[in-house]
């Protein structure tokens, strides 16, 4: 606001009335330079036009309420079918008379081409087969598993006979831990002699395990093999330091000749199992041996072990021939886990239920890696890993009781 000018009495209505002489001077005037000047502008209002003078715009309308879904939308699924160049090799445990041996029936393990149930639709051709340990001379088992076989466990025989009668075993594994020259050290005769009886006493295939001891366990394998040629059995196992005792080669010559399959163990080391692979390859064809990569038990490094069993499986479905062998596992080794039969606090349950859940667990995780064979003890166990089998490859069964609930069930 302009102020008023004490000397010739001037103020608003001053500039006001030179407004116009003002304005008739700057007539032509493109530029005007003002020097002290100054101005209080109170409230400033500006208006850019756009285009010229136009009304504003009116608000748009409002979008129409979305209607709210009553039904999921329908996509069609079409699972991808992986092609792997690879392929496991199958391998038959047992020889009817037919073939040879004297087995009511036989065997076939292996043979898959994809990871074990990633695909719906290209299932294992052979569901995988389960063995029930017997061993030739009492030995020390937790009271949960020996009170299923305490009437019979001096005699192997009738031992062999109620797991494949009453326990349902497609395999029986005879372990001639008498062998054992830190043990009984009995004469690889006296092995011959329980064989013979365990063949007699069933009419499945038969896995003959040795004491451990890489000189014994081959004297013991050579003869056994001679008696019951032509029966196909599996001789568990042979190892890298049976080929640095120079007694690999007769344990798989005579393997060959009489028409027996090897078990390759090694311990958790994949090189190691692509080498004594090549050193028996020397010996027998491909389809006479199994693969034994060592399972652990829960607790105790189960995890490395399904790392190992699934690397294995992966490398061989992509062109790996050395590791492409069918793969067993002693699901059994959980009975070496104390949590699985000692006395603990009552929160870690009964030792009942905390062995054969020890063992289930076992063999279901390696059941994912794509084991072909497992070795194992308690029915209990047996039973419910027959039943996971049985889901996995029949997705339509039916379940044992109604799960739509689950979310509200109180615990």
């Amino acid at each position: 606001m302009a102020q008023r000018n004490p000397k010739d009495g001037t103020g608003n209505e001053g500039i006001l009335n030179l407004a116009p002489q003002i304005l008739e001077l700057l007539k032509g005037v493109k530029e005007l330079e003002l020097e002290n000047f100054s101005m209080e502008i109170g409230d400033l209002d500006l208006f850019i036009p756009s285009n010229g003078f136009c009304a504003p715009a009116a608000a748009p309308a409002p979008a129409p309420a979305r209607p709210r879904p009553t039904t999921l939308i329908r996509e069609p699924y079409s699972p991808v079918m992986t092609k792997y160049p690879g392929r496991i090799r199958e391998v038959t445990l047992g020889a009817t008379r037919s073939g040879g041996g004297s087995r009511g029936s036989t065997v076939t393990i292996g043979g898959a081409t994809t990871p074990a149930y990633a695909d719906r639709v290209r299932l294992p051709p052979h569901s995988p087969v389960i063995a029930l340990d017997v061993f030739d001379m009492p030995v020390s088992l937790p009271m949960v598993l020996k009170e299923n076989v305490a009437g019979v466990m001096e005699q192997p025989a009738e031992w062999a006979k109620m797991n494949v009668n009453k326990f349902g075993a497609d395999v029986v594994t005879i372990h001639l831990m008498s062998t054992d020259p830190l043990l009984k050290d009995a004469t690889p005769a006296d092995a011959v002699r329980t064989v013979e009886e365990i063949l007699q006493a069933v009419d499945v295939p038969i896995i003959v395990g040795g004491c451990g001891d890489p000189k014994k366990d081959a004297a013991v394998f050579a003869e056994i093999s001679d008696m019951a040629a032509g029966e196909r059995l599996l001789l568990n196992s042979v190892t890298l330091d049976m080929a640095e005792q120079k007694t690999l080669e007769s344990v798989a010559t005579s393997a060959k000749k009489n028409g027996h399959v090897l078990l390759a163990f090694t311990g958790l080391e994949l090189n190691n199992a692509k080498e004594l692979n090549r050193r028996l390859y020397e010996y027998l064809p491909p389809d006479q041996i199994v693969m034994d990569l060592t399972t652990v038990a829960l607790g105790y490094g189960l995890e490395y072990s399904f790392t190992i069993h699934e690397r294995a499986r992966y490398a061989a479905l992509m062109g790996d021939t050395e590791l492409a062998h069918p793969v067993i596992s002693a699901a059994t080794n959980a009975w070496a886990a104390r949590e699985a039969w000692m006395k603990m606090p009552p929160e870690y349950g009964s030792r009942e239920l905390r062995g054969p859940i020890w063992e289930t667990i076992n063999a279901i995780t390696l059941l994912l890696a794509g084991i072909d064979l497992f070795l194992m003890m308690h029915p209990a166990a047996v039973l419910t890993i027959r039943d996971v089998i049985s889901r996995l490859e029949n997705p339509k069964a039916g379940l044992h009781e109604p799960v739509a609930d689950w979310v509200g069930v109180r615990l």
